[in-house]
């Protein structure tokens, strides 16, 4: 298969919108965040317990629940992208270990994968989500650890 210089730039252009969606979650950056979807985007995250809505009421919702936790770390892989004209779908894997503060040196670390199912459309400003669905493949969350130390602490010593 062979692509057209469009087809190549449109799906530089995708990737790097997951990658900044991504990046925005993990960066807890909301406005960075934000601007991955349109205005009237649908975004269902209830696979995983958790909310869906509009942009506004998710991103509320992603506020208030991340910040219990202490790191996540968002990976998007084995992108599926079909492009037709302004419109595409994507159907990407994704990887996320997340840190969920227990105690003052204690994390609970879990790990949840599964696939973000996406109806993405080009906009002026370039390509945006307008629907994201999550699709779960497995979830764990029982694994404790303990954080860093601080630097300078005594070898052996949790930090916070």
């Amino acid at each position: 298969m062979t692509l057209s210089l469009q087809e190549i730039s449109d799906r530089i252009e995708i990737d790097d919108l997951l990658t900044r969606y991504a990046t925005g979650v993990d960066r807890k950056d909301w406005d960075l965040w934000e601007s991955c979807f349109t205005p009237d985007a649908w975004i269902d995250y209830s696979a995983f317990g958790g909310t869906s809505g509009g942009v506004k009421e998710v991103r509320a919702w992603l506020e208030k629940t991340l910040a219990m936790f202490s790191m996540s770390q968002h990976m998007v892989i084995n992108r599926e992208v079909a492009i037709e004209g302004d419109a595409a779908t994507c159907r990407s894997g994704f990887y996320n270990p997340m840190a969920l503060l227990t105690g003052e040196d204690e994390s609970l670390l879990w790990f949840d994968g599964g696939y973000y199912c996406d109806e993405l459309v080009r906009t002026d400003e370039g390509w945006r989500i307008k629907k994201r669905v999550e699709e779960f493949s497995y979830s764990t969350r029982t694994m404790r650890t303990l954080r860093a130390p601080k630097v300078g602490a005594p070898a052996g010593s949790a930090g916070s």
